[in-house]
């Protein structure tokens, strides 16, 4: 029998939180809820939740503490869901442990996408917790990370040793957005904080190796003011 995959919602405003449980659980997925930080850190650690949809402004502690409270216990995947719709704020979640963003108004089929891409990767990462992955593609791009290699079209590409470095810390973590400073110092070490324009022009020279069009990329999205992401799917 196939076990439903657990999903905690926790979230203050009764009528937003009806609607995502009732959506989520319209998929087949199993719901518990809260409206307290405090009430989601107990349930988190006697539940282990699969997928964790977080609102930040909550009643009793912010949104950001239940993450840096939890995140090296958990391997949940951490969907923020909130009105904060500032870059700075996106950063500031994603660099405390957050996996993904959703600012209000959103619509169900975001809702329901996002949901469905965490426990994708949620799944990878329970499979490979004992093997490493060797080979990512995504549509017509592949790396090789034992022969240190990458192919678009099945055409090798040269990268240099930075930039296979980057986008294998891309595909690590594809479909997440990664911010500045996490790749920063992820590729350069945490005492160099000012690399921010090294990184786009790294970037930039990335793109034009494998995008057909690096003004309209289809591998590598730019999330303006936090990061980028490379495509999953």
């Amino acid at each position: 029998m196939d076990i439903k995959p657990l999903i905690l919602i926790v979230e203050d405003d009764k009528p937003i939180k009806k609607f995502m449980k009732l959506s989520i659980e319209a998929q087949g997925y199993k719901c518990i809820e809260t409206e307290s930080g405090i009430t989601a850190i107990a349930l988190i650690f006697s539940n282990n939740p699969d997928i964790i949809v977080l609102d930040l402004g909550l009643p009793d502690i912010d949104g950001l503490d239940v993450i840096k409270k939890v995140r090296a216990s958990t391997k949940a995947r951490i969907i923020v869901v909130s009105a904060r719709g500032h870059e700075s704020e996106k950063v500031e979640a994603l660099d405390c442990g957050a996996d993904d963003y959703l600012t209000k108004p959103f619509s169900v089929a975001e809702l329901l996408a996002r949901v469905r891409v965490a426990l994708r990767h949620f799944n990878e990462d329970s499979n490979l917790q004992n093997s490493v992955q060797s080979v990512f593609v995504v549509k017509d791009f592949k790396i090789d990370f034992e022969k240190h290699r990458a192919t678009i079209l099945n055409e090798e590409i040269h990268l240099t040793p930075m930039e296979f470095k980057l986008i294998e810390l891309l595909s690590r973590h594809a479909g997440r957005v990664l911010t500045h400073k996490y790749i920063i110092d992820e590729v350069w070490g945490s005492y160099f904080e000012n690399e921010t324009q090294s990184l786009r022009v790294f970037m930039a020279n990335i793109r034009r190796k494998i995008e057909k069009n690096p003004g309209e990329p289809q591998y590598i999205i730019t999330e303006v003011g936090v990061g980028y992401r490379l495509v999953d799917e």
